[in-house]
């Protein structure tokens, strides 16, 4: 029997696992990161368990790292997202695909007209994931000395929301009347020109393509900070993020839905989906001992990298044996800073320690067996702590198959998901409405 509220589940890749000790792992694809067939391997087992998503994480530079521990990396090299989806798009029919796309280091016009494409080719699968790009190198890749600030960095993405939603709407539905008889291909009454001119942007539009079959593409955003939690406020379908707990969880929950109704937008319409990292055992031992296993992969340089990487601050002059010192406030990502000293303040973790919980995968997660982690997962949801999860795999392609031939069985079995896709695109499976065009009636 089908619960009141069912949970969501997408597939949160970059684009296979986050962990960066999961190419190592026994049995696992050390290529897999950049490996076509396996990509294809992997969508097709999620969208016959029902995911609602394919979430594909993006960078725009090589992780700032030192080389000795950037060489450990499977995220040195990735493939680019459109590029990517579009392919899948054509060996897949339900699955939703959500890409990653800057708003500090591309232009709305770009965006607007790639994401149009996407969702045009899948048939209304297409959903952007809204980033202002937090890693710092990316800047030294666009003409940059230094990285754009927090604070723009949110208002610049806040006007390119509005600028590649409007041009969504360049053309009416029926705008493309395409009348052989007359020789009139389309109707010039039925095209908005934007002209957009604002604090950011001057653009013109119209777009170039006929509106997306979804009318927008799924809007998807990831951010925890301030800023952040009202740019999903105001703009979100869908808001990926990594609370550490579930108490974390719900007050980020009713911060973000309770700032909605006072700017006109139902919180029904946005769905939180935290990441969550799974590991299934046929006993929670067996699932710690994978754990354990998998991050006993990471190299201690690549860990005390990216424990810099999360601090916005280089940790490897740092006492490995000794506590974390004091960190000034860096022009990074406010949300994973304060994640890091909450975790070694309330663990006493030493640098050493931190290191390794952050080389390996350190947010959210679930490690069980099928029922123990259903059971959690139950209880988030029905607690106001998600709507669903972005499910990050420890390792492939034994990680997803654990999910989607043990978990989703266990929480179908449950009523809690899904067993047959009821719609075609991705607001379908979200429950999300289509939404009206500004500028011309249906």
């Amino acid at each position: 029997m089908a619960h009141e509220r069912q949970l969501h589940l997408g597939a949160f890749m970059r684009p296979v696992s986050l962990h960066t000790g999961a190419w190592r792992y026994p049995g696992g694809y050390p290529d897999a990161n950049f490996n076509f067939s396996h990509m294809k391997e992997f969508v097709r087992k999620l969208e016959a368990a029902k995911f609602d998503a394919f979430f594909m994480a993006d960078h725009l530079a090589v992780l700032n790292m030192p080389i000795e521990a950037l060489k450990r990396s499977q995220t040195v090299t990735s493939f680019e997202p459109f590029t990517l989806l579009s392919a899948l798009a054509a060996v897949t029919d339900r699955i939703g695909l959500v890409a990653t796309a800057s708003t500090t280091f591309d232009e709305p016009y770009h965006v607007a007209r790639r994401f149009a494409s996407l969702d045009h080719i899948s048939a209304g699968r297409a959903g952007w994931n809204i980033v202002t790009t937090a890693n710092p190198d990316a800047a030294l890749n666009f003409g940059l000395e230094e990285h754009v600030e927090h604070g723009e960095r949110y208002q610049r993405a806040r006007e390119f929301y509005d600028v590649v939603t409007g041009l969504w709407d360049s053309f009416a539905e029926d705008a493309f009347t395409r009348d052989v008889e007359s020789g009139q291909f389309f109707d010039p009454a039925r095209m908005h020109v934007l002209d957009h001119k604002g604090e950011e942007f001057s653009v013109r539009g119209p777009l170039n393509i006929a509106r997306p079959p979804q009318g927008w593409p799924a809007i998807v955003q990831a951010g925890q900070s301030e800023p952040g939690r009202q740019l999903a406020a105001e703009t979100a379908e869908v808001v990926f993020c990594s609370p550490r707990d579930l108490e974390a969880a719900k007050a980020l929950y009713a911060d973000i839905k309770g700032r909605m109704p006072a700017i006109g937008r139902d919180p029904l319409y946005l769905k939180i989906l935290p990441a969550a990292f799974v590991v299934i055992g046929d006993s929670i031992d067996e699932a710690r001992e994978k754990r354990a296993r998998l991050d006993g992969l990471v190299h201690y340089d690549s860990a005390i990298a990216s424990l810099s990487i999360a601090l916005g601050h280089d940790a490897s002059g740092f006492d490995p044996d000794g506590p974390l010192p004091e960190i000034p406030e860096t022009n990074a990502s406010k949300t994973g800073r304060a994640q890091v000293l909450k975790l070694a303040r309330e663990e006493q973790l030493t640098v050493r320690q931190l290191a390794q919980r952050y080389g390996g995968y350190s947010g959210l997660a679930f490690v069980g067996t099928a029922a123990s982690i259903a059971d959690e997962m139950e209880q988030w949801l029905v607690e106001r702590g998600s709507d669903g999860f972005n499910v990050v795999f420890p390792y492939l392609p034994q990680g997803l198959d654990d999910v989607v031939n043990l978990l989703v069985p266990e929480l179908q079995r449950r009523g809690l998901f899904r067993s047959e896709y009821e719609g075609a695109t991705l607001r379908d499976h979200l429950g999300l409405p289509r939404p009206a065009n500004r500028f011309f009636a249906d």
